[in-house]
């Protein structure tokens, strides 16, 4: 099988990242991990990305707050095409991305949301859903378009919401599921298996 080539962007403890890392190191993920790069000098998924060998950068992301500056957003993309980047994965980034990024690599970029889209977006979907009082959360893997996490989903997972959950709590359970089901969505696409049809994501059975 052809060895996909991926990259990340993260903006912090990098526990996604850290989880694709492992499944890559033991075998269960056919890709390589190219570069990964933060828009936060101090993020922690700098070090995880230098304690497995891999290409680790900081780059500036401007002044803007939750994007980048379209010049900034230029220089990522010309850095993950350099590094033969085929799939781009976002794993905690808190940018949200408007231009270069999206037209060089349309229908190839991923993001890994913590809730079950199109309930919760945004930030602090966790504590949004258990304020709200749901009795099932979950999480969400979706290409990434031009909207705020609304690009058609690949995979989602159900975590039921305990009595004695806090959103702490839920968090955690439901970090433990992004953890499998982010690998999973890139193995589909690594295998050729996720067609895009309008707002949905055909999973291709292994030998069509």
């Amino acid at each position: 099988m052809k060895i996909l080539k991926i990259g990340a962007l993260a903006s912090g403890r990098g526990s996604n990242v850290e989880a694709i890392l492992k499944n890559i190191k033991n075998g269960t993920l056919p890709c390589e991990m190219r570069i990964v790069i933060s828009d936060n000098k101090d993020a922690n998924v700098l070090k995880i990305a230098k304690s497995y060998g891999v290409k680790a950068l900081y780059v500036d992301p401007g002044k803007r707050k939750h994007t980048l500056e379209p010049e900034r957003e230029e220089e990522y993309a010309r850095i993950l095409k350099e590094e033969g980047v085929e799939l781009v994965v976002l794993a905690g980034f808190m940018r949200i991305l408007k231009g270069a990024l999206l037209r060089e690599f349309k229908n190839r970029i991923m993001n890994i949301h913590p809730s079950l889209l199109p309930s919760f977006k945004g930030l602090e979907a966790q504590k949004k859903a258990w304020e709200y009082g749901v009795k099932v959360a979950g999480c969400t893997v979706h290409f990434v378009d031009e909207t705020v996490d609304g690009g058609p989903i690949i995979l989602q997972r159900c975590v039921p919401v305990l009595e004695d959950d806090t959103p702490e709590t839920l968090a955690q359970r439901i970090l433990k599921e992004e953890h499998k089901i982010y690998s999973e969505a890139i193995k589909l696409f690594a295998e050729g298996r996720l067609r895009i049809e309008g707002r949905r994501v055909r999973i291709l059975p292994k030998n069509e």
